[in-house]
C-alpha cells in the first residue's frame, strides 16, 4: 500500500523564477590574492553574469555574497565547482524618482517595524533605475509593505532579462 497515491496534492515549490524574493549566494574564500577572481571566471561563457556583490573580509577568509542574473544554472556552477554556498531570499527594490529615495525605502520598512540586516546596490539598473537588495527580518511582511508603499519589488527574472543595463559587469 502506497501511502498519499490517491491524493493529489502537487509538490511544487512557491520557488522559482516568479518568486519576487531574489536569491543570494554566500561563499568562504580563503583570504588570498586571487581567489575572488576564480569565482568570477567560472560564469566566463555562460552568459551569467553578476548583478550585485558584497564582500565582507576578515582575517583569515572573506565572506562574499553576491546576485547573479540566473541563480537556478548559477548554483549548479557554485556546486559543481566544490565551493560551500549559503543561499539566502533577499528583496530587490527599484529606488523612487526624487529626494532621498533610500530614506523612503527605510521609513516604510520602520513603520512595519522590520529591520534591515544587509543592503548593497545593484550593479546593474533592471528598467534602467537604481535599485538595492536588502535582507529584512520577515521577508514577507517586507515585500507586502513594500508593495502597498508603491515601491517596484526587483524580481529573478528582471535580473536575467534584456531591460538590464549596467556599467561593465
Amino acid at each position: 500500500m502506497s501511502y498519499g497515491s490517491d491524493v493529489e496534492t502537487p509538490y511544487e515549490t512557491m520557488r522559482g523564477r516568479e518568486f519576487p524574493a531574489i536569491r543570494q549566494f554566500t561563499i568562504f574564500l580563503e583570504n588570498r590574492v586571487g581567489q575572488l577572481l576564480e569565482v568570477v571566471r567560472r560564469f566566463e561563457g555562460t552568459g551569467i553574469r553578476i548583478v550585485a556583490l558584497s564582500i565582507n573580509d576578515a582575517a583569515e577568509c572573506a565572506f562574499v555574497r553576491f546576485l547573479i542574473s540566473d541563480p537556478d544554472r548559477g548554483r549548479e556552477i557554485l556546486e559543481r565547482s566544490g565551493l560551500a554556498i549559503i543561499e539566502t531570499d533577499l528583496i530587490g527594490v527599484e529606488l523612487p524618482e526624487g529626494p532621498q529615495p533610500l530614506l523612503r525605502v527605510c521609513t516604510a520598512l520602520l513603520q512595519a517595524e522590520l529591520n534591515i540586516i544587509q543592503a548593497y546596490p545593484l550593479i546593474v539598473r533592471p528598467h534602467g533605475k537604481p535599485a538595492v537588495a536588502i535582507m529584512v527580518e520577515g521577508i514577507d511582511l517586507a515585500m507586502k509593505t513594500l508593495h502597498e508603499k508603491g515601491f517596484r519589488i526587483i524580481t529573478e527574472a528582471d535580473l536575467d532579462g534584456d531591460d538590464v543595463t549596467g556599467d561593465g559587469v
